[in-house]
Order: structure tokens, then sequence, then C-alpha cells
């Protein structure tokens, strides 16, 4: 039944070209306007859903380019964010209203979707406003928003395809991974991850390490850690029954999360100051994240469940992650003319970076994605690259080496330096490790967002794993 209902649904969407309606003529911003052509338009889906998406061609020889699928995470985060500021083809500026070029785009050389899922978030909706979800239902949904894109662009349809993701993105493609590497209609050619959540316990475990290494517990509070949270040897700081252990971890929790430390750079400075995490703004309730970490901890899950009681009676709700400053591109995607040019729906919501709705009642079904990891793996034609930013405590590169580690793929090729061109001359770009078809990569001084943070370094990365080039 399943089967016809898929068939059903994609028979009724009918082939076409490339959407004239959904050609972004003129953007609002930009000094000048690009010269590869650019689309924004909806993908629809199971359930009266309507996917936002933002396809930029590649600005040389598009037709022989790669095609790339962008995700951001969250849950409930818009890709939108990966496009104003980290690697679309422009980059929002502080004024909120002006583009700038960015000289490491990643769609210099692929053709690049950035699509807002699930529905509820960014410009994504749904007719009945419902917007509660979970990973099998949005993986099925993505899987359906790729065929409907190459439906829409069917010249595009026999290029290598890759999808690409950051943070709750680690849940997010490995799941869409699983459904598009059935379809032989679409050439897909491997996976990219950065700064993943790969898997909660060996997130949680590594985080206390790397607290710790980079000096925030101190001495006193480690000690009382290995004393109450390991055993033989072993340490465990995911979900240890200890009500000493507890203890030490909530107090773990709140000088990573709540102390004032940017949880997504270390070294960074909090935009604004530390913010509080609930406040108004215009008449908005705006709610900060504590992040996916400690997800077994009973003070998180009670304070989720306040955070949830709090967005119930408020019908103007956005989640902000702390410690960024999402204004501009706030203030930019919700100019009426900036909406126009987008052809965004007038039933779409206001456009914010993350949807407190979808965060908090979404379903996460996955603890970890080494199934999902090991079926691509075991296809023995799909590359994987998992990468991190080494400064970056949301989903930090200890657990995910860890978690690649886990998979016990063979090793090609040993941990090493890799290196990319600068002004200065060739600079160490971080540490990379080589497995079949696989490789972990670390990106020196970077944060979460490592386009963001090293945006030179992230595009050689990125030109290097689509090229099949040795890092």
């Amino acid at each position: 039944m399943r089967g016809l209902v898929l068939c059903f649904l994609l028979g009724t969407m009918g082939a076409t070209g490339a959407p004239d309606k959904d050609e972004i003529k003129s953007l609002p911003g930009l000094k000048k306007q690009p010269s590869f052509k650019q689309y924004s338009g909806y993908l629809d889906v199971a359930g009266n859903k309507h996917l936002h998406y933002w396809f930029v061609e590649a600005q040389k020889d598009p037709a022989s380019s790669p095609v790339v699928l962008w995700l951001n995470g969250g849950p409930g985060c818009s890709s939108l964010d990966g496009l104003l500021t980290e690697h679309g083809p422009f980059l929002i500026q502080d004024d909120g209203t002006s583009l700038d070029y960015n000289p490491y785009a990643w769609n210099k050389i692929a053709n690049v979707v950035y699509l807002e899922s699930p529905a509820g978030v960014g410009f994504s909706y749904s007719d009945d406003k419902q917007y509660t979800t979970n990973d099998t239902e949005v993986a099925m949904n993505n899987y359906l928003a790729l065929k409907r894109f190459f439906q829409l662009f069917p010249e595009y349809s026999k290029n290598k395809f890759f999808l690409t993701g950051e943070s709750y993105g680690g849940i997010y493609i490995p799941t869409l991974a699983e459904h598009v590497m059935e379809d032989r209609s679409i050439n897909l050619q491997g996976i990219a991850v950065g700064n993943g959540m790969s898997s909660y316990e060996m997130n949680d475990n590594s985080l206390v390490y790397f607290a710790y290494y980079h000096g925030l517990l101190g001495s006193r509070l480690w000690t009382d850690l290995q004393s109450y949270c390991c055993k033989n040897g072993t340490c465990d700081f995911y979900d240890n029954k200890n009500p000493k252990c507890s203890k030490n971890l909530a107090e773990v929790q709140y000088i990573v999360y709540q102390s004032g430390l940017n949880m997504y750079n270390l070294y960074a400075p909090c935009p604004g100051g530390v913010p509080p995490k609930v406040r108004y703004e215009g008449g908005h309730l705006v709610i900060h994240d504590l992040g996916n970490h400690f997800v077994r901890n009973s003070w998180t899950a009670m304070w989720t469940e306040k955070l949830r009681g709090i967005a119930s009676v408020h019908e103007s709700v956005s989640l902000e992650p702390p410690c960024t400053n999402s204004t501009p591109s706030t203030m930019y995607l919700n100019n009426p003319y900036v909406r126009s040019a987008l052809h965004i729906s007038p039933d779409a919501l206001k456009w914010a970076v993350c949807s407190a709705e979808v965060n908090l009642n979404y379903g996460r079904l996955y603890m970890d994605m080494k199934s999902q990891y090991l079926k691509l793996l075991g296809a023995l034609k799909y590359r994987v690259l998992v990468y991190n930013g080494d400064v970056d405590m949301a989903c930090n590169f200890l657990g995910d080496e860890w978690f690649v580690e886990s998979l016990q793929q063979e090793v090609q090729v040993k941990r090493r330096t890799w290196l990319y061109n600068t002004a200065d001359g060739q600079q160490v770009g971080g540490f990379v490790k080589d497995f079949s078809n696989l490789s972990f990569l670390t990106v020196k001084g970077s944060g979460h967002m490592v386009p963001s943070d090293k945006p030179a370094a992230a595009f050689t990365m990125f030109s290097r794993f689509l090229n099949k080039e040795p890092y």
C-alpha cells in the first residue's frame, strides 16, 4: 500500500521543464543582478505540505556541474540560513537590506538546492497548519521534494547528485540517503555532513572530555565526574543513573550551554552578549534553544516541557540558537519586496531562522546513524565525508570522530594534516583520515558553521569532495 501511495503521489506530479514562474528575475539588495539563473518556489509533497526551495545554478557550466542539496539542522531551522550566511552566492549584510557576493560560494562549482524542511520551517507550510512531525516522515517528504525538483528541472536529472547538510542534518541526510540510494533515476554520488548529530551517546560522552580538555570544568568537577560517572575505566555521561553523576552533569551542562560561552564556537564572542532564555522582541516571543544534548537528563526534559507550555499560548514564537545573530536575515527575508521576488505564498508564516513549534514537537526516532552509514558504505559506490569545525561544542569533533571509527572501515590513509591556499601561502586546514569511501576531516579553528568561520578552507574541502580529489 505504501508503494502504491508513493507511485500515485509521484505520478500526479507530472514532468515539466524549468519553471519560468519560479525564476527570480530581480533580487532586492544586490547592486548587480547575477549572471547565473536562480529559482524560488514550492515543492508539494504528501499531506498538502509545501516545502520552499531556493535553487541557484552553477556560475559556470551548470549543465555539466553536479547538483547538491543542502539542509540545515535544528530540527526546525531554515536552510536559507546556510544560503545567506554560509556558502550561498550572496551573503546578508548587517543592515538587513543588502547582499554582497560571496567569493567562496559553493555554486561556483555546483548547482545548489536549499530546501526549507520540514513544513513549518521558514517559508514552508502545510494547508492544515499542523507541524508535528518526526525523522521518518521528514525523510520521506524530503525524498518526495527531491523527486518533484527533478520533475521541475528534468535537464538536471542525470547530473551527479550529492546530499549535504550540517548539525541535525546529521540525521536528515543519512535517513534521506536511504530513500535516494534505492532510486536509480537519481544519480547519487555521495553525502557530506558537517558538525552532524551522528550519535547522541557519543556526542554527550565526548563533550565532557572536550569541555575538560579545553579548560572549562576544573579539577574538582573532573574528579567528581570520574568518581561518580566512570567505572572500570569506562565513563557514561549519557545515561548514567547515579544521582551524584547526574548532579555533576547538570553542572557541566550549565557551563557549556548557559554560562555565556558560545556553544557553536568556543573561541568566538557571543553576539549581542549573553542572551536570556526567553525574551520579547517587537511583540514576538523568542526562545533560545539549549541544544540537542544530554537528552536523557531530567533537567533538560523539564525545561523542554516548560518551553512547550510557553510556546503553546503564543501564536508568534521563534527559536533562536544562542549566541547567533539572525536579525539581518530575518529583516531581509520578511521584506515584502523580497518575499515577492521569491514567490513566497501568502499562506507562509513570517520567516524565522528556526521554528519553536517544529522543534519542540519533533519526534526524534533515531539515536544514532550507524545502520544508515553502513548501508551507504556497503553499496561500495558512494563517497561519504564527515567534517567538523574543531571548536564547536554543539556537535563536537571528538564525538563524530568516535562515530566514524565505530564504523570499522578499512583505513586507506592515516590521519594527517590537509592544506589549502591563502594569500599568505599554504596553510593547515585541519586533519583528515581516509577510509574506504569514507573520510573524517576537521577544520582547524572553525565552529559549528564551517563555511561561515572558515570560508576558504570550506570551499577547498567542498571542491575536493565533489571532484574526488585527495584532501
